[in-house]
């Protein structure tokens, strides 16, 4: 099979295609053949950082870690797929595990479900860290049917999932942005789109809560942007935030009571345990999926396998709208 190797890491590194031994399908894995990846920020983190990452594969490495693809072979103890089978999931790319830059990956079975039918193999691959870190953070958040949530950067790739969720369950959603285009996409999604530029806290809280604060908040800027959501959340609110490598003072949260859900959605691939979780949550994807509730927003340039450092440029440059995905 074709790979594309990372030989060491370092901000000048590049990929290397090279021709490799397929992987061994072992016990309670399947072996997928890759049709589509995608590329996360922890992807190029993991190319340009590695070594100071205690979740780096060794070098040389074959990174990625979503995929969506067709099962050619299964291992024993595998059960509720078959030969033949699309799927997609997010199993690769961390520590010992093989990533989903290559022809086929052996995948943990219980880290992938059925694809979407009614998702591309492009879409399907754009979905899973995305979508499992947005539904977790939500589901931990306790979202609820009338309640009024806000996203905080619902045009990137976790918020315009995080929208789609919330209005799947019946919440009404409000997103900030900070360009024209941001705050079409954030429209285009069915929430009320705010611009944090020009509108601050204090008056978006009025205007769309009269004064009380949203009862859930979404946060997928994080860090110092932290005391926005403190500052937007009602009494006893809950937040969810997928950025929190920060010193924060806390007094706001204290004083209003909030509940912080600090999601890190790698852990169950990094340390093995309740790898399962992913897989019912892939699950539930599929379910909102395919009631036309949650369609993945993908760039309009793909890049073919070859092209994996050209992806990894294109999503640093942020210019891409959209999840940016590679196509084998």
């Amino acid at each position: 099979m074709r790979a594309m190797i990372i030989g060491e890491y370092g901000e000048n590194s590049q990929f290397e295609t090279k021709e490799m031994e397929q992987p061994d399908v072992q016990k309670g894995s399947v072996l997928v053949k890759v049709a589509a990846s995608s590329v996360n920020t922890v992807d190029t983190m993991i190319r340009k950082m590695g070594e100071n990452l205690p979740f780096s594969p060794a070098t040389p490495a074959i990174l990625g870690m979503d995929f969506a693809g067709t099962i050619v072979a299964i291992g024993e103890d595998v059960e509720h797929f078959s030969i033949g089978d699309e799927v997609y999931g997010c199993a690769g790319g961390l520590g010992d595990l093989q990533g989903t830059l290559a022809d086929y990956i052996a995948a943990d079975s219980k880290l992938i479900a059925h694809k979407p039918s009614n998702l591309s193999m492009k879409e399907a691959a754009a979905l899973p860290l995305v979508g499992i870190t947005a539904y977790e953070g939500l589901i931990r958040a306790n979202i609820g049917s009338g309640q009024k949530v806000l996203v905080h950067g619902g045009s990137g790739g976790v918020g315009h999932v995080a929208i789609q969720i919330a209005k799947h369950f019946g919440a009404e959603v409000y997103s900030t942005g900070g360009g024209k285009k941001q705050m079409e996409i954030i429209e285009s999604l069915g929430a009320s789109a705010i611009n944090y530029k020009t509108e601050s806290v204090e008056d978006y809280v009025k205007t769309h809560t009269g004064g009380a604060g949203f009862d859930v908040v979404f946060d997928s800027v994080g860090g110092p942007n932290l005391i926005n959501s403190f500052n937007a959340s009602a009494l006893n609110g809950q937040i969810a935030t997928t950025v929190s490598l920060c010193e924060l003072d806390l007094s706001v949260a204290h004083f209003k009571g909030l509940s912080l859900h600090v999601v890190f959605m790698l852990i169950p691939m990094i340390y093995n345990q309740k790898r399962a979780d992913h897989g019912k949550i892939l699950q539930h994807l599929k379910e909102i999926a395919e009631m036309g509730h949650l369609t993945p927003i993908v760039d309009a340039q793909t890049f073919p396998l070859e092209d994996a450092m050209k992806a990894h440029l294109h999503l640093e440059s942020g210019k891409a709208i959209g999840k940016v995905v590679i196509e084998n």
